[in-house]
C-alpha cells in the first residue's frame, strides 16, 4: 500500500526543520526556506554567526537586552545569500519553523515574501502581525502529521 503523500506546505516546512539543525545558537534553532511561484527551493537559511567569525557553539553567546546579537536569524541569512547573489524573491513564500521577530517580517515584507507559513508561535509580535495584514502578506500556522 502506498504511503501517503506530503503536501507541499508539510514537504517544505520539514526542510525548514531540517535547515534549522544546522543552526549554531543554541538559544533558538529556526530554518527558513524561500520557494518560488512553481514550488521550487531558492534559498534557505538558519540562525548562525556572520560567516567566518566565532559562533555561539564555540564561544558562547554575546548577550544584549535578553537578545544574542551575534546571531543572524535564518529569514535574514536566506534574504542575505539572494541579495548577494541576485537572486528575486518578488512572489516568493517563506516557510520558518518559528514566526518571525519583527525585523525580520519587515524585511520579508520589504524583500517581496507574499506569505509566511510557520510552526511555533514564538514571542509573535502585535506589531508584526499589524505590518502582515496592513501589506496583505498571509500567514499561517502549519500543524505536521506524524511522520511515522
Amino acid at each position: 500500500m502506498a504511503k501517503d503523500r506530503l503536501t507541499w506546505d508539510e514537504y517544505f516546512m520539514n526542510l525548514a526543520i531540517t535547515v534549522s539543525e544546522r543552526g549554531t545558537c543554541d538559544r533558538a534553532y529556526v530554518g527558513c526556506v524561500i520557494v518560488n511561484e512553481d514550488n521550487r527551493i531558492v534559498t534557505t537559511g538558519y540562525n548562525g554567526s556572520i560567516k567566518g567569525n566565532p559562533h555561539c557553539d564555540e564561544i558562547g553567546h554575546t548577550m544584549r537586552d535578553g537578545h544574542c546579537i551575534a546571531t543572524i536569524h535564518a529569514e535574514m541569512n536566506a534574504l542575505l545569500y539572494c541579495a548577494k547573489e541576485g537572486i528575486s524573491v518578488k512572489g516568493c513564500k517563506a516557510y520558518v519553523t518559528h514566526f518571525p521577530c519583527l525585523n525580520c517580517t519587515k524585511s520579508l515584507i520589504q524583500a517581496g515574501i507574499k506569505k509566511i507559513y510557520y510552526r511555533e508561535a514564538y514571542r509573535v509580535d502585535e506589531y508584526a502581525i499589524e505590518l502582515l495584514e496592513r501589506n496583505n502578506i498571509s500567514y499561517e500556522k502549519i500543524e505536521l502529521p506524524d511522520l511515522d
